[in-house]
């Protein structure tokens, strides 16, 4: 049987599930206090999430300021990956920024993570510079992506 997916925002009844996948997906992980920051305090801040049987398996900020948005992070469950999952909340993002008034969006993105650069490429994203030593973990730099929406 196929499984279903729906969104919704997140909220602080969430940071669990948020922080399982942050610590599963990234090298340098934000913190439960930064994603209760972004949630609870940032009013430019969406964190929307993607479930399947009441479980999160994915998510993704947005901060929408003005005309312009920009994806903070976006990750999924190792176990889920594969399934174009992280495509289908990038498009929901996409929408959200939208809806909210964004005429562009804009992400960062290792230079070494050719499997995401090719996704956002696929929603239409192209590259717009390079963020010397972006990351803080290792000194990589971020390709900076752009899509008008």
């Amino acid at each position: 049987m196929e499984e279903t997916y729906t969104y919704r925002l997140a909220t602080v009844n969430d940071l669990q599930d948020i922080i399982e996948i942050e610590h599963a997906s990234f090298t340098l992980p934000w913190t439960q206090e930064a994603f209760y920051n972004e949630i609870v305090h940032n009013q430019f801040a969406y964190y929307l999430l993607l479930e399947t049987d009441g479980k999160i398996v994915g998510y993704c900020g947005v901060w929408v300021i003005i005309d312009d948005a920009h994806i903070t992070n976006v990750a999924i469950r190792p176990e889920y990956r594969g399934k174009k999952l992280g495509e289908a909340i990038m498009k929901q993002a996409m929408i959200l920024a939208k809806r909210y008034g964004s005429a562009r969006l804009s992400l960062e993105v290792r230079v070494s993570n050719y499997v995401a650069q090719n996704l956002y490429r696929k929603l239409g994203f192209q590259g717009g510079g390079i963020r010397k030593n972006y990351y803080s973990d290792n000194g990589e730099d971020a390709l900076v992506m752009w899509v008008m929406l």
